[in-house]
């Protein structure tokens, strides 16, 4: 299903003037969903763009790693709030836990030392390791947001030591393999696009050399397509669940800080960014190295995402972020909502029909009606959807009561009397106050 065409005009112009006024050697900008791309646009002739050239990802890498940390949680391999001196005993900056690296709050600067790891060769994870001193922590865990390169690099150390896999075998394994991403990889592979630095006296393009990362790869090797992402892009919005479970994927985007306290535009989760763009949110992540600029950004609800790529580093006063998040919120705008046919309700059956019907509390009525296995309860400006966990006990898994137990409460001639949620009791009665 391709766009509406004014929504695909609007989206191909802001290629084209994104590619100008950021004279850049070529841009590509494609909306996505469901993995696969809608609409392509591009600007450019260096090279000509194509949606199976690969670009450099950059630190859209660290949604990876976040991804690989997230599986082995789930597998009961490590905690979020693991000490890093539990995976790497010795190191001076052990102290922090695992969640703080993810969400960029561990108080770590920004860089390694040594040269600068975007332009350089990189080292070992031994090296990396033996390179830390106590001063790379400039603050304390969550005083304040402080987006650090060398936080994902150390959790990349983490996933090698807990599994005995390279980085770059766990993240084709696991991540890649599964998905059917054959155009990502470590290297680049032909057809790529070779990223320039243009100089701002006279436009004159200069090739940047294309370094591999080393221990530091977990922060930004990847290159990829806007094919393959929008398979990456369609995990984040529909994950799949040989990869990781869609809860895990949500409890990935929800914010662990938010970068300004002021307008609340932008914040981190446990591996992806978080984009405020008027009443919507966005997630995904930003990538550049030299040579290159990309953004990655999806709209979970409606399953649109947009994939932008660039080979220069930068676009003047633009950025690709900006490009992107303009171009996501076009479609969003432009395109009619998903609308999702009504079906009639199957009366429920069993004990889940004791318990459907009207409920009162304080006055005010409340619906349980029945949701796939579990029960809905509407009234709210959050309805809460429970799952059965024991005979007479559900729990809410969505909504405003999620975590809470909902208990039957049943009268001495077994029938259902009323239904207490948090120590909240519901009555038949409307007339019960209780």
């Amino acid at each position: 299903m391709s766009l509406l065409p004014e929504t695909g005009r609007r989206i191909d112009e802001i290629a084209a003037r994104a590619q100008s006024a950021g004279q850049v050697p070529s841009l590509v900008l494609a909306v996505v969903r469901d993995r696969a791309v809608r609409h392509f646009a591009g600007a450019g002739e260096q090279p000509h763009p194509d949606p199976k050239t690969q670009y450099r990802l950059g630190s859209i890498t660290k949604t990876f790693t976040a991804t690989l940390v997230m599986q082995l949680r789930d597998q009961g391999r490590l905690t979020l709030d693991d000490p890093l001196e539990r995976h790497l005993p010795g190191v001076p900056v052990g102290g922090v836990t695992l969640r703080h690296l993810l969400g960029h709050v561990s108080g770590l600067t920004r860089e390694p030392d040594g040269a600068w790891w975007e332009r350089a060769e990189g080292g070992s994870v031994e090296q990396l390791l033996a390179g830390l001193t106590p001063d790379k922590l400039a603050g304390p865990p969550y005083r304040r947001y402080r987006y650090s390169n060398l936080a994902y690099g150390l959790l990349g150390a983490v996933l090698e030591r807990v599994t005995g896999q390279s980085w770059a075998d766990l993240a084709t394994q696991r991540l890649l393999e599964p998905l059917g991403m054959r155009r990502t990889s470590l290297q680049p592979i032909e057809p790529f696009a070779r990223g320039y630095v243009v100089h701002a006296l006279g436009g004159t393009l200069h090739e940047e050399p294309r370094t591999g990362t080393g221990a530091m790869a977990p922060a930004g090797q990847l290159w990829s397509t806007v094919t393959d992402m929008a398979r990456w892009a369609g995990f984040l919005t529909d994950p799949a669940p040989q990869v990781l479970a869609r809860e895990t994927v949500d409890e990935m985007c929800a914010p662990v800080a938010i970068h300004d306290l002021e307008s609340w535009t932008g914040g981190h989760g446990l591996g992806p960014q978080l984009f405020r763009v008027g009443e919507r949110v966005y997630a995904g992540h930003g990538g550049s190295m030299p040579g290159y600029v990309a953004h990655l950004v999806v709209h979970r609800r409606s399953r649109f995402g947009v994939v932008a790529f660039a080979n220069a580093y930068g676009l003047g006063d633009l950025s690709i972020r900006e490009v992107s998040l303009r171009a996501l919120t076009a479609v969003l705008d432009g395109e009619p909502a998903e609308i999702t046919p009504w079906r009639a309700t199957p009366p429920p059956s069993g004990d889940r029909a004791e318990l459907c019907g009207r409920w009162w509390w304080m006055g005010r009525e409340f619906q349980v009606v029945p949701d796939g296995d579990g029960l809905l309860m509407t009234g709210t400006a959050q309805p809460t959807l429970f799952t059965r966990e024991a005979p007479d006990r559900w729990r809410g898994v969505e909504g405003g009561n999620e975590g809470e137990i909902l208990t039957v409460l049943r009268a001495p001639d077994g029938t259902v009397d009323r239904l207490d949620i948090a120590t909240f009791v519901f009555s038949r009665d409307p007339a019960h106050l209780a």
